[in-house]
């Protein structure tokens, strides 16, 4: 079932790219981002009220407080950037830059999470680095 969400979750993002690049034309990026922000803060929280899961709150731990509100700063700062590069770049080449992402990801969590970093993963992040490469240059 993960694979379906991660699937849904790709297809969602590209929609993100291409309803922005139209949506942000005349507009300044970190208002279209806040704007965006208020969107996405009405649909995540509808979500906790209609699965009734605002019980869990007090239940958080501090650890848990702490890296859920770093993890909101770094999407907030993820977020700001991408919209002024999609403002001032075209969407196929902001996206796979966008997208290295995952390369980065890859890396972080081989040093702070002690994942594995098997053969498999570093010829993907090789071929995803050359492939974003090869569509930028």
């Amino acid at each position: 079932m993960w694979f379906v969400f991660a699937l849904l979750s790709a297809v969602f993002a590209a929609l993100t790219s291409i309803l922005a690049k139209v949506g942000i034309e005349g507009v300044n990026s970190n208002l279209a981002t806040a704007l965006r922000t208020i969107v996405v803060l009405a649909m995540a929280w509808g979500m906790v009220f209609f699965t009734n899961a605002q019980g869990g709150i007090s239940a958080i731990s501090k650890k848990s407080w702490l890296f859920l509100v770093l993890s909101g700063l770094a999407t907030g700062a993820s977020w700001l950037c991408y919209y002024k590069a999609l403002q001032m770049g075209e969407a196929s080449k902001v996206v796979p830059i966008d997208k290295l992402s995952v390369v980065i990801t890859l890396i972080l969590a081989f040093v702070f999470l002690h994942e594995s970093f098997t053969s498999k993963s570093v010829i993907g992040a090789v071929l995803i680095t050359a492939g974003t490469l090869i569509m930028v240059l």
